[in-house]
């Protein structure tokens, strides 16, 4: 009988004095009633002097049976002190106000004390706080007093309570009562499957409490060998957390099955709420997480052929383009205007003076071009105007081209995904992506009573999609959002364990709130302090943590993702990169190619029209010699493409001369001769 399941009540007012070693181990429960508060500055003082006098009279230390070595007062020395005390002040009080007559009494006669009444009425007007409290009296009866109410623990006895006459009893501490030790006891712990926090073993080998593992498991198991309790860890009936119908009003899941006291804990990845927490307790959090977004990792950019362009915007490449017609025509027309760009042509030539301007329409935007492309060109201005507006030209130029170069290498070796949402407001401002939670769940809950209005409109669109948007499981909501075009609202841990084994899905934005897992016990359970305590030590010594890392991080089921450290190797540029550089080099050249082939069919008309002015003279006539002059177009038929012929084999000739023969043709017979005349 001497044990957690035996409670005994001590009708002593003096329980403190008693040794009570034997009994304070064994967790049975003794409850009593106490007078004198140890506690009280008044007791202390006066168990100070009997100290110190002890020690000068006796030269050792107060051994009076009614105060023992626990430093504590028994009721009756404390009673007699006090009734005592109030009788001195009773008679010094009357005393003070009438004049006392000392007769000699005997106890044989039968001779009443004339102020014997007078005394008793100053003794009910006493009011003086002595050991046992504070002391009044009413019709010679004391009232206004209390009795601590105390209970044996380990450690110490430790009031619980207290009782007055006419406010009853006061428990201050509930929990002391419900304490059912530690020793031999055996709760009822119920779970919900979720991966990694609670998981199941399928088949025969595993029975009983050996069918669970997970992170939550390995915490239940670090705690009861902790605090000393063995446990039965079963599954809840309908596979749910807990929230309230707000309809009925009635809870589901495992905060249901604690309120009917069906279980003495509940284990697993459930949230601390307000609303949970008005109807059950909750433990410390040995987990703090928040409410994130799950979506599938988005596709990369496709690769533009023209991605060099993208360092700069196209409004931007377009005011480049009128900025370079703008300054080439400027420098034009100022090369035109100022005196100092005119020069003679020829200044040895005395008798041929002419002058000309270096900057005609084509070298202007040769010159602008080339300063754009930071290349120097055999055009140099000598005029103030034309120097000022190339300088400008420079320095807009120099600005461009390092912007352009500063911003291409992010732009060329980035890689740059099509992410249509952001944060929770891009998923509340668009209807394309559909998003939904777990139902019955905390997160759920949230959504369905937060006042922020973007979650309030998450709330209603989830609401009038129920089949689609709440899931029975996480799995399920996984799936959906491997499928695409989904968002799953989820708890960031369990979010966390899912990105770090499917490389497919991803976390968008931060967290939506701030929230703990908690281990959920009944309301006024005894567990609940010493498990929150033995969590605080947990996570002071850093186990929870390591079990965190076993379970998230250090497994095989993790996946690769590549690394974005600033340590890691860049990516080599691809032809899908940089591919567009080399059409707009190949179109430059077929460019080329086709202004060179009307250059020569021009410069070849025109030789034509030349050769075409001849002049016939008839050997044959003695009268001398005719001479006719006429003017006629032969259309470049089979010459013009001799001509090419000739000139691309001339090119072509890798040992050709320094100086090209110039050939002489008959152009309108088409025909070569075979003198050549060099040039």
């Amino acid at each position: 009988m001497n044990e957690y399941k035996y409670h005994y009540l001590f009708t002593s007012f003096d329980l403190e004095t008693y040794d009570l070693e034997d009994f304070k181990y064994n967790f049975v429960n003794i409850t009593s009633f106490r007078l004198v508060d140890i506690g009280d500055v008044g007791v202390k003082q006066i168990l100070k002097d009997l100290g110190t006098y002890s020690h000068h009279m006796f030269q050792k230390p107060f051994m009076n049976p009614h105060v023992r070595k626990s430093i504590s007062l028994e009721s009756e020395p404390a009673l007699m002190f006090d009734s005592v005390y109030v009788f001195a002040i009773g008679l010094q009080t009357l005393e003070q106000s009438h004049t006392l007559n000392l007769l000699n009494m005997t106890c044989d006669a039968e001779i009443p004390w004339n102020g014997g009444l007078s005394l008793i009425n100053y003794l009910n007007a006493v009011e003086w706080k002595g050991l046992t409290g504070p002391i009044q009296f009413k019709e010679g009866k004391r009232v206004q007093f209390k009795l601590d109410l105390i209970k044996l623990k380990q450690h110490s006895i430790v009031k619980v309570g207290e009782w007055t006459p006419h406010g009853h009893l006061n428990i201050t501490e509930p929990s002391m009562f419900f304490d059912s030790g530690s020793m031999n006891v055996t709760l009822v712990v119920i779970t919900i499957l979720e991966t990694p926090y609670v998981m199941m073993h399928y088949g025969k080998n595993f029975t009983g409490n050996e069918r669970f593992y997970g992170f939550c498991v390995d915490i239940l198991e670090t705690i009861s060998h902790e605090v000393g309790f063995d446990y039965i860890l079963d599954l809840v009936p309908d596979r749910k957390y807990g929230a309230k119908d707000p309809e009925s009003g009635e809870w589901n899941g495992m905060v249901a099955q604690l309120m009917k006291y069906k279980a003495d804990l509940a284990v697993g990845s459930m949230t601390i709420t307000y609303a949970r927490e008005s109807v059950i307790d909750f433990t410390k959090p040995f987990m703090n997480l928040g409410i994130s977004i799950l979506f599938k990792v988005p596709s990369s950019e496709p690769t533009r052929l023209f991605s060099f362009m993208n360092p700069l915007a196209i409004e931007i490449w377009i005011y480049v383009l009128i900025a370079y017609f703008l300054v080439s025509f400027c420098i034009y027309v100022v090369g035109k205007l100022s005196p100092i760009e005119w020069k003679y042509i020829h200044p040895c030539d005395l008798e041929n003076i002419s002058i000309g301007n270096q900057f005609t329409l084509s070298d202007s935007f040769w010159f602008t071009i080339g300063t754009l492309m930071q290349q120097s060109t055999d055009i140099y201005p000598r005029a103030m105007s034309t120097r000022i507006i190339s300088s400008i030209w420079g320095f807009f130029s120099l600005i461009i081209v390092a912007s352009y170069t500063a911003n291409l290498a992010a732009f060329l070796t980035t890689e740059r995904m099509i992410n249509p949402i952001e944060n929770a407001e891009d998923l509340a401002s668009q209807t394309e992506i559909s998003y939904g939670t777990l139902d019955s769940g905390s997160t759920m809950t949230f959504f369905r009573d937060s006042m922020i209005e973007t979650y309030k409109k998450m709330w209603r669109s989830m609401d009038n999609k129920k089949t689609t948007a709440f899931t029975s499981s996480y799995e399920d909501g996984i799936k959906r959002v491997n499928q695409g075009n989904y968002a799953y609202l989820m708890e960031s841990t369990m979010l966390d364990y899912i990105v770090q084994r499917d490389c497919n899905l991803t976390q968008i934005g931060g967290l939506l709130d701030t929230k703990g897992y908690g281990i959920a016990t009944p309301k006024g359970s005894p567990w609940r302090d010493k498990i929150s305590l033995a969590i605080l030590e947990l996570q002071e010594k850093g186990d929870i943590q390591m079990l965190y890392d076993k379970w998230w991080k250090n497994t095989d089921e993790t996946c690769t993702r590549r690394s974005t450290s600033k340590h890691s190797k860049a990516n080599a540029l691809g032809l899908e990169s940089i591919g567009g550089v080399f059409v707009v080099l190949m179109a430059g050249i077929f460019v080329a190619a086709v202004v060179a082939f009307f250059e020569f069919w021009f410069h070849f008309r025109h030789l034509h029209k030349a050769t075409s002015l001849k002049t016939s003279v008839n050997n044959d006539s003695i009268q001398g010699v005719m001479a006719e002059t006429e003017w006629r177009y032969t259309p470049p038929t089979r010459c013009f493409w001799i001509e090419i012929f000739e000139e691309l084999r001339y090119a072509s000739w890798c040992m050709n001369k320094q100086k090209r023969p110039e050939l002489n043709r008959v152009c309108s017979e088409c025909k070569i001769p075979q003198r050549q005349t060099y040039i």
